[in-house]
């Protein structure tokens, strides 16, 4: 792959400038999506095909046989940040998530790598590969391999190979009616993505950021051990609505969420309030809207909180409710402060019930 040379004194590019949308958000909206898969041939007709697409759930999982299951994903995406090293982190995290979302452990993972020749300098494209080894290092995988390739936008992520055992996997469908909610990480990584890009955004704030997005979901292997756990997934960029109507459509079942259940980033509700939302946030709500009940006179600037896309976001935990706080005080001590009890799972039609 041929790049751009720079001359020492030229300004650096910023990665965000070279890209139309960032991280999760580029996701399609779900409307779309679902419009794209429908009519596609189940793979139900594979027995060892444990999870597909039936779902929406975050990995594919093959079982191998009685002891053995492994889990493949792939997640990849445009800058969401500048700095290349701190992309390639976050791009990695990210795409990791996905097997720790479904309880089990990551073992190896293949670079997705997409650079526009000539935009940018070699040692910036270095940098991203060098941050995404970095947190594969940092999770105990290496990058065995990838591929690369000429695109008008730069991205990054990585194919991922897990495994679990078949009592340790943990789908988004298997919540049940009395179950607490727990979700891991704050949310506001959309609206601070949208504040960085018109250059509003705290050094705090980015550090803040920075913090969240690169810390591994690894809690969701342990997760994954406890029977009180039912479901998790990885909020991501249909934001807390769009990945737990997911939930409520697999299990049949209704989302109670407080609104002000969920951390929030410390300058997330002001930075909301100033309209610093990304368009990915309108797209989920246009597309998922109908499934949701607000109570009446929720702030709009809550409502996107609630659909703000998360990129490398925090796991939504379905438990047994007499073990929640016990669960929740251990995610907490492995390094989850943000962690919070959100709501419940009730009996009722698939749906997501937002309480005032």
């Amino acid at each position: 792959m041929v790049l751009a040379t720079r001359d020492s004194d030229a300004a650096p590019v910023r990665l965000t400038s070279l890209a139309h949308g960032g991280g999760c958000g580029c996701k399609l909206a779900p409307a779309v999506l679902q419009e794209l898969l429908a009519g596609q041939p189940a793979a139900t007709r594979f027995r060892q095909l444990l999870v597909g697409t039936e779902t929406g759930d975050d990995a594919a999982v093959w079982q191998l046989d009685d002891d053995r299951c492994v889990i493949a994903t792939t997640d990849f995406f445009m800058p969401v940040v500048d700095d290349p090293r701190d992309f390639g982190r976050i791009a990695a995290t990210n795409a990791i998530s996905d097997v720790y979302a479904m309880g089990g452990q990551p073992i190896f993972a293949l670079a997705i790598l997409g650079m526009p020749l000539g935009k940018l300098p070699a040692e910036t494209v270095r940098e991203i590969l060098a941050g995404g080894a970095a947190t594969c290092a940092e999770a105990g995988i290496p990058v065995a391999g990838g591929h690369s390739i000429d695109a008008p936008e730069p991205i990054y992520g990585l194919a991922v190979i897990g495994t679990c055992r078949p009592s340790e996997l943990r789908r988004n469908s298997s919540a049940r009616p009395g179950d607490a909610l727990i979700l891991t990480k704050a949310l506001g990584v959309g609206i601070y993505s949208a504040a960085f890009k018109k250059k509003v955004l705290s050094a705090d704030g980015y550090a803040e950021l920075i913090a969240s997005t690169t810390q591994l979901n690894r809690i969701g292997a342990t997760l994954g051990r406890e029977a009180a756990v039912h479901a998790v997934t990885d909020v991501t960029g249909f934001g807390l609505l769009g990945h737990g109507l997911e939930m409520a459509r697999g299990a049949g079942v209704t989302l109670a969420i407080r609104a002000d259940g969920p951390a929030l980033f410390a300058q997330a509700e002001a930075l909301a309030q100033d309209g610093f939302v990304t368009g990915a946030s309108h797209r989920n709500w246009a597309s998922y809207g109908p499934e949701v009940t607000l109570p009446p006179g929720l702030p709009e600037w809550r409502r996107h909180l609630l659909t703000d896309p998360q990129t490398s976001g925090g796991l939504l935990v379905s438990c047994a409710a007499d073990q929640a706080d016990d669960l929740l005080a251990r995610i907490v001590a492995a390094g989850h402060p943000a962690a919070r009890r959100i709501g419940t799972v009730e009996a009722g039609p698939a749906g997501v019930r937002i309480e005032g």
